[in-house]
């Protein structure tokens, strides 16, 4: 099963976004989605499991949970925005993956047999962290993930 992981968006959702996404079985997004709008976009390319952010307001943004866990494969995924607001210990619910945002910083890492992936930001830059996504593959219980840095073409500026 291949995931595409995204987080962040805060309403901009970049045509090279969904494109890295594509050939997802599934796509997960982290939080602070922005609009309805980034999630339809990303259900033209697979389904998408999506939580709440922080800055996610309004009718459509409370029908997203703070927290949900599910099946992706042979694994059990954690998704929430914030890895701060994690408070449960995944290796006791035999959870495998946890994908968080909030940051804008991508990161892989594992800790205790469990991988934790923030994609980073694909919405609009700040600072100068990179615009990314991330991929997972699950083939039974293993889990593989990379992360996706976003070229974004530079504008130009008349003179």
């Amino acid at each position: 099963m291949k995931l595409g992981l995204i987080s962040d968006t805060h309403g901009l959702i970049r045509p090279e976004a969904l494109e890295a996404l594509r050939g997802s079985d599934l796509i997960l997004h982290a939080g602070d989605v922005g609009s309805a709008d980034v999630l339809a976009a990303l259900r033209t390319i697979a389904p998408v499991r999506a939580v709440r952010g922080n800055n996610d307001r309004g009718t459509w943004a409370r029908r997203l949970p703070e927290r949900r866990t599910l099946r992706a494969g042979g694994v059990l995924v954690h998704l929430l925005h914030d890895l701060k607001d994690l408070h449960i210990d995944p290796r006791q619910r035999s959870i495998a993956l946890v994908v968080s945002g909030h940051s804008h910083r991508p990161v892989i890492r594992e800790d205790g047999g469990v991988l934790f992936v923030n994609p980073g930001s694909a919405g609009p830059r700040r600072f100068s962290l990179p615009v990314s996504i991330g991929r997972c593959e699950i083939a039974g219980t293993r889990v593989d993930a990379h992360l996706i840095s976003i070229q974004i073409p530079s504008r130009r500026i008349k003179r």
